[in-house]
């Protein structure tokens, strides 16, 4: 069965950006993959040092996320923009995972071989989608193939209905067919 990790590059509570991998999420269990949603919140780690990494080594959060990531055959990203790019939650996360932890391990495993579906909501007008072109350019230079279709969903302060859901349907469909695209693209290799 394919494997997905889902999540947001913010750890706030109500976060709009949560909500929307969660969408993706769902329609990409009922294609047929087993997802996993996780709040990068809830793998605290200081910012990545390499002074500090050669002192205490990778921070016991910093693995379990990367055995997290490095059992996924696919990840579903929702990223906040912060000053038109990503959060710093979401790169200091990406940096510590990248790190080797175990002797003559290359770096960037967890990431080589995946494939992503990204996306983006903001209350502002672009919707984050200038931060979704630097979390693109991240990932591929990291070895994670990205998926050509992405969104970002503006306004995002009035975007939900209380029930977590997009208001406007044709964007809750287009969040539902990157979850889709991400099954469909993973089932077609893992066929080969």
């Amino acid at each position: 069965m394919i494997k997905i990790l889902a999540f947001s590059g913010s750890a706030r509570k109500e976060s709009f950006n949560h909500k929307l991998v969660k969408i993706a999420a769902a329609a990409a269990e009922r294609a047929g993959a087993d997802v996993q949603v996780i709040n990068l919140g809830s793998y605290p780690m200081p910012l990545m040092n390499q002074d500090l990494e050669q002192e205490s080594g990778v921070p016991e959060a910093a693995k379990e996320l990367k055995a997290l990531i490095t059992e996924a055959d696919g990840l579903l990203i929702a990223s906040p923009e912060y000053n038109s790019a990503f959060s710093p939650l979401l790169k200091n996360c990406i940096d510590w995972v990248s790190r080797p932890t175990y002797d003559n391990e290359p770096m960037l495993s967890a990431y080589r071989g995946k494939y992503a579906g990204i996306m983006s909501a903001s209350p502002g007008g672009l919707g984050g989608m200038r931060g979704l072109v630097f979390l693109r350019m991240l990932l591929q230079n990291i070895g994670v193939t990205v998926l050509p279709q992405q969104h970002a969903v503006s306004g995002a302060g009035s975007a939900f209905t209380d029930n977590g859901q997009l208001s406007d349907s044709q964007q809750q469909q287009t969040i539902e067919d990157i979850g889709k695209a991400l099954v469909t693209t993973l089932q077609k290799l893992k066929a080969d």
